[in-house]
């Protein structure tokens, strides 16, 4: 399957989840680490207790949503759940009760400055209910009263996630994590799950003996990623030797790298590796973070990893509303994630740290990899010679792309061609 199509792949599979009401925990979030279990059913699902203690926090309640809407005294219904999942506070707590227009404005949520969208917002940690509608729509709230009517159930239960660790010759891992707590938003939520499934995918059907060990995992994000790590951050620390966190990666308008704390671990170097002479590319220090990577960094844990997005969440106008569907979300935005970190993952098979297997400079003419007439200014080959420059067994093919100015994929190419040759000996 060319990486087009790959695209296309990963958008279908986000258009069928896209309806469901995800969130911390609840049905929603379970039949959507179940719908990535028939993807890849080597995805384990793993489930923590209302009130099981990880870190210094506790697994919260159990969410569930059926319905939900505010119905005038006219019997106009509006903000309703079923037309749109995100017109419910998510984590609504249950009721049915009457109340005057003035006293449900309070529990009403809008953004002012975005007066025609529907924001996303919720309360976790707080109980309350309340409900999302464009600032229009709540401007035109006619005088009356109002049903408030949350048909939900908030109670003892499980979180859920979901992992798979494909092994490979050696032990050390490279990691990919992704969230599945958000409702109906293509972008800030379905985007990095449906790469990550793609990229498992990739690794079984291009590497079925691959070198590296492949860790994936799902979860709904903060709660998730800290449940996760009190379970396994001691194997991680031992085992993970390159990570990234996919966050935003379905648009076509940027690729984006948020560093890990000091900017300077080995997923930082993949990653800046796998953007270089990208179109417009940014960076972000771990001071403007703002997903997982805040726990897979943490102090104390200080996993090797960085996070991968498309536009950063929160910098795109479309973020957390109602506006983050499949016109901000394109196969071609999903399939510029995959290449990037498809990049990656081939870099790490081919062998980390390439190293020429020639004392001075091969004789690539002989070769038919070198032009046998010179001609002054041309340099078809520089490339080529520069890739084996530096190819000394202790510089990573990470940091050969990022000294030579070369894209990491055609570092790759090199490296590929070289190695077909026998011009190369890779290790790990």
């Amino acid at each position: 399957m060319d990486n087009i199509s790959k695209g296309e792949q990963m958008l279908q599979w986000a258009k069928d989840l896209f309806p469901l009401c995800r969130s911390l925990t609840g049905q929603g979030t379970l039949d959507t680490l179940n719908y990535f279990k028939d993807i890849n059913p080597e995805l384990e699902i793993l489930s923590f207790n209302t009130g099981e203690q990880i870190f210094d926090w506790q697994v919260p309640n159990e969410w569930n949503i059926r319905d939900a809407f505010l119905e005038h005294e006219s019997g106009q219904r509006v903000a309703e759940f079923k037309n749109n999942n995100l017109h419910l506070l998510g984590y609504s707590k249950p009721i049915d009760e009457v109340f005057d227009r003035e006293d449900i404005l309070d529990h009403i949520f809008s953004l002012p400055a975005q007066p025609e969208r529907i924001p996303y917002v919720t309360s976790y940690y707080s109980e309350r209910w309340g409900f999302c509608m464009s600032h229009t729509d709540k401007l035109r709230l006619p005088a009356g009263k109002y049903r408030v009517f949350v048909d939900s159930d908030l109670k003892p239960g499980k979180l859920n996630l979901a992992h798979a660790l494909l092994k490979g010759r050696k032990k050390k891992e490279i990691f990919f994590s992704s969230y599945v707590c958000h409702p109906s938003m293509a972008n800030n939520e379905l985007s990095g799950p449906v790469l990550l499934s793609a990229l498992m995918q990739y690794v079984k059907s291009r590497y079925p003996d691959p070198s590296f060990s492949y860790r994936f995992v799902l979860h709904p994000e903060t709660i998730g990623s800290i449940a996760y790590l009190s379970r396994y951050y001691k194997d991680l620390k031992d085992t993970v030797h390159c990570g990234f966190n996919l966050s935003c990666v379905g648009d076509e308008r940027a690729y984006s790298h948020v560093q890990s704390r000091f900017g300077n671990n080995s997923a930082d170097k993949a990653l800046k590796a796998a953007l270089l002479k990208k179109d417009n590319t940014r960076t972000y220090s771990f001071l403007e973070r703002g997903a997982d990577e805040r726990q897979y960094c943490a102090p104390g844990i200080d996993l090797p990893l960085c996070t991968f997005c498309r536009s950063k969440y929160g910098q795109y106008p479309e973020y957390h509303t109602d506006a983050d569907n499949f016109e901000v979300v394109t196969a071609k935005g999903l399939a510029g994630s995959f290449n990037v970190m498809k990049s990656i993952i081939d870099a790490y098979e081919l062998g980390e740290y390439p190293a020429t297997r020639i004392l001075c400079e091969p004789q690539l003419g002989k070769r038919n990899l070198y032009p046998n007439l010179s001609i002054k200014g041309e340099s078809v080959v520089r490339q080529r010679m520069d890739f084996l420059a530096y190819a000394d067994g202790n510089t990573s093919i990470f940091e050969i792309a990022s000294i030579t100015g070369w894209p990491l994929s055609e570092i790759i190419e090199e490296y590929r061609i070289c190695q077909s040759h026998n011009l190369i000996d890779a290790s790990s």
